[in-house]
């Protein structure tokens, strides 16, 4: 009997895999009858397409960038959850939020089935427990202020269906997105952004196009989510965190392009601001003492150019 169950599942399983645009296999190529100048021509011929299956949902990820945003400024979280390659780029782009825009760690959070052990190996079977990011999203007080992007590629994975669901129940947003049309997780989620990439160069390799077209949405959210936030100025980072000799040479580079001083006027003004980029640019356009600035960018909700339009030099 569970031999003949197993069998139905398989079945059932086969038939959905052979609707997905992302299990096709490209028309009459045969790659490895073909030169390695050829497959590099007809690999990037494949990959340019990419962005511009992006930008055909360029509204529903503006919908969901203005969506994160509100949620933000409600003391929200945004979570990525997704299995393989889809759940390492969510872990990916949460762990550049905070050196890239100062934020703290548990705003953007990336969790992949499987678990930690699963960002560097595949963690067999983690993808179809249809409970277990539920469990994990419970256990981070999952709200109603909070945001949960599933992303996977077929669109089907029980892991990520789960997730959204259960975020569903609790209120929070939830945002899809898939590299096929219809997709399962579209259908549970608020907003969904299925960005149909085709083919694979090696069919049902979901870790190429696909995978790039995750990038580029999951950039997208979160970068442009961070600009409505004020955590950039003149499209400068302005919120970064010097955690190393290159971050800090950039931070006094940042402070010596938007104000226009020197090397050492500029690391004294960090030096000043406890480092803090945005403050010691306000202190140097203003004339604000460290204490002031640190004020009055509060005041400002954090918006450098409010705060800079707000205090005028004398």
């Amino acid at each position: 009997m569970r031999m003949h169950d197993d069998s139905d599942r398989l079945a059932v399983l086969i038939e959905e895999l052979s609707d997905l645009t992302t299990e096709s296999v490209r028309d009459s190529v045969d790659l490895d009858t073909l030169e390695t100048t050829e497959l590099v021509r007809l690999m990037n011929e494949g990959d340019r397409r990419v962005p511009e299956a992006v930008a055909q949902r360029s509204a529903e990820i503006a919908t969901a960038v203005d969506a994160i945003v509100t949620r933000f400024r409600r003391g929200g979280r945004l979570f990525y959850i997704g299995a393989g390659t889809a759940g390492r780029i969510g872990i990916l782009d949460a762990s550049e939020c905070p050196p890239t825009f100062g934020t703290d760690p548990e705003l953007v959070q990336g969790l992949i089935a499987g678990g930690p052990t699963a960002v560097l190996r595949a963690v067999e079977n983690a993808e179809d427990d249809d409970e277990a990011a539920a469990t994990e999203l419970a256990a981070l007080g999952l709200g109603e202020d909070d945001t949960v992007v599933g992303i996977s590629a077929s669109g089907r994975t029980p892991y990520v269906v789960g997730g959204l669901s259960y975020a569903q129940q609790v209120g929070a947003l939830t945002i899809a997105v898939a590299q096929n049309r219809g997709s399962a997780i579209g259908a549970v989620a608020d907003i969904p952004i299925e960005v149909v990439v085709g083919p694979e160069f090696v069919a049902g390799s979901t870790r190429l196009k696909s995978g790039t077209a995750q990038k580029l949405v999951l950039n997208m959210l979160s970068t442009l989510a961070m600009v409505r936030l004020g955590k950039t100025y003149r499209g400068i980072m302005v919120d970064l965190v010097a955690t190393n000799e290159k971050l800090r040479a950039r931070s006094v580079r940042t402070v010596m392009t938007v104000t226009g001083v020197d090397a050492d006027t500029a690391e004294q003004a960090l030096d000043a601001a406890s480092g803090h980029v945005k403050q010691a640019i306000l202190s140097v356009v203003t004339g604000l003492a460290p204490d002031a600035a640190a004020s009055a960018l509060d005041d400002a909700d954090g918006l450098l150019r409010v705060a800079i339009e707000r205090n005028p030099r004398a």
